[in-house]
Formats: structure tokens, sequence, C-alpha cells
């Protein structure tokens, strides 16, 4: 099991690893070619908005919900009874989904009014205006993106794990494609941005129909009800909320920033792509793997196996984990020069995003054991659980995020979204052990030390030798990236030669 576990989660890295690196080169573009201020705040609201809402009926809560239902059937049901789920399903979720859109398209100002107020009130109408008309242009993402989310589910259940994983690629390239060519032929050339958006969610969707059609699930329009969908109706709606709290907690962030000067939702955003790079990577990596595998065991009734596959996922979250969170707080400003700091992205946006990030990075271990504990409940068929832990933690952030955001703007906003995430995986921890379905064993907080040991050893290492701030911002873009990828590359070798000689071998893990 944990061969396949790792082979398949192992796919996902490696698949999600291309998508994110060229999701930094996409931003790298988009602030080389845009910068960070009122008209980037007003594209990155337009996107924020169908993003968001893609990570709840995508691979967020939809997933969650849906994939349980579909495993269940596959292993206790014939092949023409499989189908009959996705089909009925299928049909439910692209009606809601074309409905969800004609009417966010009409009322587009009103959603712009809800989420970015700080831009309604401002004197200058431009980010406001601007916004509204890409939103109009973005939010059918979501139906594309959707569906595409529920083709890869299907795939994932199948074992398929790298295809959906490749997916998000395509988007990247469309929206480099937009910034680079299209943007110089239009009056507006921010514009650029939110087309490429659009076509990169219907590329996105029409690849993966060759590979449902291959394992022969292709969805079929359908009539009537089945009683797979008043399943996932009692599962979804309370999965909005366990499974996305983080995404939520983001959104929350964005509409506050829209009232601090303007740069701050930019600064949030770019402090976010490089959390969301090995919070992918790992995280959701585990997750989108544990939910198939943890689904299965279950259906199965076979318990010693799914503990066994919660607590490996968390071991590997956790040794994957701890080097990347002291990363990100140590290495904050040298990634943001690096990655982004050339043309209009000057080097006071640099610093303003790097500090966000440090916050950010510092909530990087809950994000990950979040992805991970939530499946441990939903693979049960449990959503009440996640539900009110989300709960508490949304409500927790939007205390603290009005409280850090008096003192700290924008910086306050990513501590308290941080902070949020801590509660929420310590909730859903306390609730598995209370239920008596998964308990930290010995030999993971053995694990700890060691790895704690280890990062500590890389930290130093990171303090004493790495360059300074005016040696990153003096070089250039050639000399920046060797520079940085010389301290990450022997950073990562010092800490797993040190995990290695503490006694942990990964080979046998």
């Amino acid at each position: 099991m944990d061969k396949s576990f790792l082979k398949s989660s192992s796919i996902v890295t490696a698949m999600t690893f291309l998508s994110r690196i060229l999701g930094l080169v996409r931003d790298y573009f988009v602030a080389r070619y845009f910068g960070a201020n009122g008209l980037t705040d007003a594209f990155l609201v337009a996107f924020r908005i169908p993003n968001f809402l893609r990570r709840l009926f995508g691979e967020g809560a939809f997933s969650q919900a849906f994939v349980p239902i579909l495993a269940d059937a596959k292993i206790n049901h014939n092949e023409a009874e499989v189908q009959q789920v996705i089909n009925h399903i299928g049909t439910k979720f692209l009606t809601i989904l074309i409905i969800l859109t004609i009417i966010a398209v009409v009322i587009a100002p009103a959603i712009i009014f809800v989420f970015a107020w700080g831009f309604y009130f401002d004197t200058d109408p431009t980010k406001f205006n601007l916004a509204v008309d890409m939103l109009r242009i973005t939010f059918p993402y979501l139906l594309l993106i959707s569906l595409t989310a529920f083709a890869g589910s299907i795939l994932n259940t199948y074992d398929k794990f790298a295809v959906p994983a490749f997916t998000p690629v395509l988007l990247n390239v469309s929206m480099i494609l937009c910034a680079v060519y299209l943007s110089e032929n239009l009056d507006t050339p921010i514009m650029a941005l939110a087309w490429g958006v659009l076509i990169g969610g219907i590329v996105q969707l029409l690849f993966q129909i060759p590979f449902l059609i291959k394992i022969k699930k292709l969805p079929r329009l359908a009539r009537g009800n089945h009683k797979a969908v008043k399943t996932l109706k009692k599962r979804l709606l309370p999965a909005l909320f366990g499974v996305s709290v983080s995404q939520i907690n983001l959104l929350i962030d964005t509409m506050i920033a829209t009232v601090l000067v303007s740069g701050s939702v930019s600064w949030l955003y770019y402090s976010d792509r490089l959390l969301e790079l090995p919070l992918a990577l790992i995280g959701i990596a585990l997750a989108t793997v544990a939910l198939a595998k943890l689904s299965n065991h279950f259906a199965n009734k076979d318990e010693k196996k799914f503990t066994h596959t919660v607590d490996y996922a968390l071991k590997i979250g956790l040794i994957l984990g701890m080097p990347a969170c002291a990363g990100l707080i140590l290495l904050a400003e040298p990634l943001m020069i690096t990655l982004f700091q050339y043309q209009e992205f000057d080097a006071f946006a640099a610093h303003q995003s790097a500090l966000s990030l440090m916050a950010y990075g510092a909530g990087l271990m809950a994000f990950i054991a979040v992805k991970i504990l939530a499946p441990a409940f939903l693979a049960r068929g449990d959503t009440k659980t996640p539900v009110k832990v989300g709960v508490i933690a949304m409500v927790s952030n939007v205390f603290l995020n009005l409280i850090f955001a008096y003192y700290y703007a924008h910086i306050g906003l990513a501590i308290a979204t941080s902070l949020s995430a801590i509660i929420n995986a310590s909730l859903l921890y306390y609730y598995l052990k209370q239920q008596a379905i998964f308990m930290l064993s010995a030999n993971f907080l053995k694990l700890f030390s060691k790895v704690l040991v280890a990062g500590i050893i890389m930290v130093v290492f990171i303090l004493n030798f790495n360059q300074t701030i005016n040696d990153y911002l003096s070089a250039d873009a050639w000399n920046r990236v060797l520079s940085i990828g010389r301290i990450i590359s022997i950073s990562a070798l010092i800490y797993f030669v040190s995990l290695k000689l503490l006694g942990i071998k990964m080979r046998e893990l």
C-alpha cells in the first residue's frame, strides 16, 4: 500500500510541480508587464472570485464529497450503475453551474461591490469598472474548470492521477501567451489576462475528454433523479466549509485588502502564489491521493489500512513541509526579488509581498495538515465535523483579520489566515482522536523530533550563508537565480543528510 500511495502521490507531485513552475512563470510575466497597482488589483479580484468558487465547486468541496460516492459505487456495484451515478450527478452539476454563471454575469457589479467594496468607494471608479468588465469574462471559467474537476475526480477514482494533475498547466500557458501577445492588441492591455483565463478553461475541459472516453466513463445527460444525487447534496453543502476554509479566509483577506492602499491585493496575491507552490506539491498532492485511497479502504471496511494511510500521509507531509516552511520564512524576500522584481514590479512591491509571505509561510504546516486530516472525515461520509471545525476557523479568521489588519495592514491579514489554519488543523485532529478514528503514533512523534533537529541545522546554514538583500537587488536575473538556487539546493542537501544521520531512512519510510 505504501508503494502504491507513494507512487500515486509522486505522479501528482511531478505534474503539479510542472504546473506550479509554469504558474510562477505566468506570475513573472504578469508582474513584469503589469506590476502591482490598482489595475492588477482589479484583475486579481476578478480572477480570485471564480477561482475561489472553483475551489468549492471544483477540486475542493465537490470532489471531496463526490469521490467517496463514486468509489463506493465502483466497489459495490456494476459498471452500469457507476455510469448512472456519473450521468445523474454530472447533469445536475452542469445545470447548477450554467444557472450560476448566467446570474453572475448579469449581476457582476453587485458581486464586485460585495467582494471588493473598497473599489466602489474609491474616488477613482476605474478599478471598480475594470473589475466588473473582467469578471464578466472570467466568471464562465468557473463552469469550465468545475466540469474539468468533475472529470478529474472520475479519473482519480480509477487511479488515473497524472492527467488531472497536468491539466492546470494549460491555464498557465494560455495566460502567458495572452499576456505576451494579446495584450499588445487591446486598448486596455490587462484585459488580456481575463481572456487568457477563459481560453485556458476551455482548453482544460477539452483536454480531459479523450481520457474519459478511454476508460469508458464519459458523462452523459440524464433525466430523473438518482439516490447518489441526494447523498451528494447531504455531503456537499457542509463540505463547502469543511475543506475550503483556507480559500474562504484568503477571499476575506482580499475583501479587506481592497480598503487598504493600492497594491495590497497584489502583494497578498504574490505571497499566496509562493505559498501555494509547496502547499500544492505536498498538501494537495497527498490529499488528492489520500481521499481516493481512504474512500476505497472505508468502502472495503479496512480500518487498519485507513489509519495507516492517514499516518503515512502526515509523515510525508512533515518531512517535506518542515524545510519548505523554514524556506518560505527565511528566503521570502530573495524569492520575491528573484521571481518578480523586474520592470513594473519594483523593490518596494517585492518587500511588501515578502512580509506577507513570511506570515503565510509560518502557517504552511497547518495548511498541509488540514489537507490531509479533512479527507479522513469525508472519506467516511462525515461532513458535519469538518463543517463545525471550518466555521470556527473562519469566524476566528474574521476577528483576527480585524485585529491584525488594523495594526499591520496586509501583513496582518496573512497572520490571521495562518492562525486560523492552526486552529483548523488542531480541531480536526482533536475530533479524529475523540472519535477514535486516528491518533498520532509514537513513531510519528519520534520522527517529528528528528525532523525538527534537521530543520534547525538547515536554518542555521541559511542564516549564516545566504546573501544579503542588497546583493540580490544589485544582481541581474541570472545571478539572482544562481544565488537562490544554490542556497535552496545546499539547504535541502543538508536537511536530508541530517535526516539520514539521525537514522531516518527515506527508502524504508
